[in-house]
């Protein structure tokens, strides 16, 4: 059973649905030019958690997202639907990209076109600016004449802690401006994209998420926007108690590239690998006890023109196989890298293009190995 996208016009008939089945999607930012709501930075009321005052300001800048000309099979103009959330007065909107595209990989495109449904009953034409289909974000764009917008603001995923209370708004099954809470379940989840690669730091939630809840804000009890519901965990295509969100920090990440660029870039090394633990250093006599255990290097890609060495022949231990011989990567710029997703958070912080210094573990010895960063295709590449 793996976790889909809440996107994909057939997903309930599938054991890997995601949040956007049927006419609704899950793959789990009121402005007139003249006035522009300001968000009460009211806290959580003194008792705690308060589901009540959190819908009571937020929803009014939570929106449906109807997206049409997807394709589906036998029909080419498929609609969709799900949800979204203001983020500026002047018009922006956040929502998940499977909600506005359709495809994977290189062959996604946008909706032909897309409408965004308020709260007070207005709706009105979008524009989809950008999408990041790496990490399943898009920006909309509408005019905001005329109509009252209730930015909401974001919150940041630096201080999350797991049991601590949440609560979703979105259009699940096409019910708008539905309210459901829950907790943080876990964090540093990794969840599949519109691509080859997964999206890293994922927010699991067990506040229910449901086809059409995709593009949705997760909230704290300040109302500030934690991630975006992505994707559900299921066997029977409904939530289940395991869903996703994209957290803030990503979420903002690609926000700034949409708006300056219309798309957004990621730094790649060509690399899959493992994370070391000590078990596995001791039975594969590893010079470290963590790391990332490089396990193949993609041809022609910038960690195969560095020189650094993939593993070789195969080998099992606790149930799975491991390809012997490789390096292991113990640190980028200085920044240790001990879990699995080290690797990949710490490329975040560079652009295609930059030169960075990975410490490097080969056999006994230490090095220090320069890389170009490329772009990170859409589709995953063949290994070397």
């Amino acid at each position: 059973m793996r976790a889909s996208v809440v996107g994909g016009l057939a997903a309930a008939a599938l054991l890997a649905a995601g949040c956007g089945g049927g006419e609704t999607k899950t793959r789990t930012v009121q402005s007139t030019t003249t006035k522009v709501e300001v968000l009460q930075q009211a806290g959580e009321r003194e008792g705690g958690f308060d589901p009540r005052g959190i819908y009571e300001r937020e929803s009014p800048g939570v929106v449906t997202v109807i997206a049409t000309g997807l394709a589906a099979p036998g029909n080419d103009n498929a609609a969709g639907l799900g949800s979204g959330f203001v983020i500026s007065g002047e018009g922006e909107i956040a929502t998940n990209a499977h909600v506005v595209t359709t495809g994977e990989g290189a062959s996604i495109r946008k909706a032909s076109s897309v409408f965004v449904h308020f709260a007070d009953g207005n709706q009105v034409p979008a524009e989809v600016k950008g999408f990041d289909p790496f990490a399943d974000v898009a920006l909309l764009k509408i005019d905001p004449k005329g109509l009252t917008l209730r930015p909401l603001p974001f919150g940041s995923t630096k201080d999350l802690h797991v049991g601590a209370p949440v609560a979703a708004i979105g259009s699940p099954f096409g019910e708008e401006q539905s309210l459901s809470v829950g907790v943080i379940s876990a964090l540093d989840r990794s969840i599949q994209s519109l691509t080859g690669f997964d999206t890293i730091g994922a927010i699991q939630t067990d506040a229910a998420i449901n086809h059409g809840n995709s593009g949705g804000p997760l909230l704290d009890g300040r109302g500030r926007v934690l991630g975006i519901n992505a994707q559900i965990q299921t066997s029977t295509g409904d939530g289940s108690g395991v869903g996703f969100a994209v957290p803030a920090d990503t979420v903002r990440r690609s926000l700034t590239q949409l708006r300056r660029d219309g798309r957004a870039r990621y730094a790649y090394l060509g690399v899959a690998s493992v994370a070391v633990y000590p078990q596995l250093a001791s039975r594969f006599d590893l010079p470290v006890r963590s790391g990332a255990w490089i396990q193949d290097v993609t041809a022609d890609g910038p960690a195969q023109r560095a020189h650094l060495k993939s593993g070789g022949e195969t080998e099992r231990f606790q149930a799975r196989a491991f390809r012997t011989g490789g390096d292991v990567v113990t640190a980028v710029q200085g920044r240790p890298v001990h879990a699995e997703s080290d690797l990949a958070k710490a490329l975040l912080d560079y652009e295609p293009g930059d030169t960075v210094t990975l410490e490097v573990r080969r056999g006994g010895e230490r090095k220090q190995v320069r890389v170009k960063l490329g772009e990170r295709p859409l589709d995953t590449p063949r290994r070397g």
